[in-house]
């Protein structure tokens, strides 16, 4: 846990509790159905879902920490801004980079219609592209600007701070609260079942990669909506 440093009656540790608050309970709600989809669609097992859970919190992290850094410099504005169609644009063009992801660059083992599935020797298992991981970095990132009540808290404190140090310790230690979350546990299970699903069952494959690729496009669609 983050160093308590007070600032009044603030402390880091208040902030690391309010982060800790919104990781179980909202956090939760407002992003399974994202990367809980992405990790069914992509069917690559539960350590590779880990890793791309490890890497969604990562950009939700990063995010609290560049817009409580912004707070501190700007001010309150930064959060009325968040609070129209900033959020929600950011969310669904994430979502359907992730959608298109999934059909473009099918997890490791997916074979392309047309094509024999010849299993080649290997002595270790291949590993998958990094790059695989953008879309999840990507919406971890994007999903931290959605409107909620312990956001405004966090950037509220972030701009009476006054200071874009101050915020990022802010941001920094409320993100590392909102990572203690139960997707840690739910993602990987959703990859292991896409997993399960799609073992001997060929024709099953695309139809999983394809459904989840279009929940995630009307996920994103249904938030662009929301923007206007």
């Amino acid at each position: 846990m983050p160093e308590v440093q007070p600032l009044g009656e603030v402390t880091l540790a208040t902030v690391w509790l309010l982060g800790v608050s919104m990781g179980l309970t909202a956090c939760t709600v407002t992003c399974l159905p994202f990367l809980g989809t992405w990790a069914l669609g992509r069917a690559g097992g539960r350590y590779e879902a880990l890793a791309h859970t490890a890497t969604f919190l990562a950009g939700r992290v990063l995010a609290y920490t560049v817009l409580a850094s912004a707070a501190g410099l700007a001010g309150a504005g930064l959060a009325k801004a968040l609070g129209g169609s900033l959020g929600n644009i950011a969310i669904g063009a994430a979502s359907i980079l992730a959608g298109i992801w999934l059909v473009v660059r099918p997890s490791v083992g997916v074979a392309q219609p047309g094509m024999a599935q010849v299993a080649p020797v290997r002595f270790r298992r291949q590993p998958a592209s990094r790059r695989d991981g953008l879309p999840p970095l990507f919406l971890g990132a994007a999903l931290s600007l959605t409107p909620c009540t312990p956001l405004a808290s966090l950037l509220a404190l972030a701009a009476n701070a006054g200071s874009g140090y101050q915020g990022a310790a802010y941001g920094l230690a409320f993100g590392l609260g909102a990572a203690l979350t139960p997707m840690l546990l739910l993602v990987p299970l959703a990859g292991h079942l896409g997993r399960e699903l799609r073992a001997g069952r060929g024709w099953l494959i695309h139809w999983l990669t394809w459904g989840a690729a279009a929940v995630l496009v009307v996920l994103g669609l249904r938030r662009l909506l929301l923007a206007f």
